[in-house]
């Protein structure tokens, strides 16, 4: 009987433990998959492992920030505006959320990726904002997977995780070409900043509706999924965009660099 109880433990304890495997596998993957990709469209002069490996990890670190700043100024909000407004809700989303998220990316960016002898092509804004995006959201992947299962990790592997992509791919966009445009750096920068902010805040004012009974009483959820989609697509098309523009920004500079802006 004894022994008995002992093997089903044992079963017990690798089910869990291969479970939790499988959750961790699944939320690597998304960013691990995304990775790879911007890495292999890095065609001319690819960056060393050291930064990009470095980037990722400020990007895991850029979760800590962003996480207290949120904490402590949602109180604040809540004290300040009513939940039921849709300015609560707009606050949350561009300013709690996107500006905090895309704000500490940005840092990252621009304090230790921006500054490295490699980044010598446009594209590397791009590469190096991706690998900071993916070191974020593959922490949060992490927490939000492990806490809410696998159907989470299913949904949030072809949203959350590609959003932030994209989020990346804009600000980095700017990134290269304020690399490259000393004399109009700062307007690049804060361009690349705000156009993620934007589309972050837009991806995330439309979900954080669904919360609001006095919005939800006239307007479906399913439109307001809907424009949280077209926002998405719509930093889908211009992240594709933006990587094919600086991959031939790249060639440029690699053939005729005096004339690459």
């Amino acid at each position: 009987m004894q022994q008995s109880q002992k093997i089903d433990t044992v079963k017990g304890s690798g089910s869990v433990f291969l479970g939790m495997l499988s959750l961790l596998a699944l939320s690597l993957a998304p960013g691990i998959a995304i990775i790879f990709y911007i890495y292999s469209k890095d065609k001319y002069d690819r960056e060393p492992f050291e930064n990009l490996f470095i980037s990722f990890l400020l990007g895991v670190v850029c979760t800590v920030p962003a996480s207290l700043i949120q904490r402590n100024l949602q109180p604040q909000l809540d004290h300040l505006i009513s939940p039921y407004s849709i300015s609560y809700y707009f606050i949350w989303a561009f300013i709690l959320v996107a500006f905090s998220e895309e704000g500490c990316k940005y840092l990252a960016l621009r304090f230790y990726s921006y500054r490295q002898k490699a980044f010598n092509e446009p594209f590397d804004g791009i590469v190096y904002s991706v690998m900071v995006s993916m070191g974020f959201a593959t922490l949060e992947n992490i927490l939000y997977v492990f806490q809410h299962g696998f159907a989470t990790g299913i949904l949030r592997m072809f949203l959350s995780v590609p959003a932030h992509a994209c989020f990346g791919v804009l600000m980095g966009y700017h990134t290269g070409l304020a690399k490259f445009d000393p004399d109009r750096a700062p307007l690049h920068l804060w361009k690349g900043v705000l156009l993620a902010v934007f589309f972050h805040g837009s991806f995330d004012f439309f979900l954080f509706l669904q919360n609001n009974p006095n919005v939800t009483r006239y307007v479906s959820e399913a439109f307001l999924i809907m424009g949280a989609l077209i926002s998405y697509w719509m930093a889908i098309r211009l992240s594709l965009r933006s990587i094919r523009q600086h991959q031939a920004l790249s060639k440029q500079v690699f053939e005729n660099p005096r004339d690459i802006l």
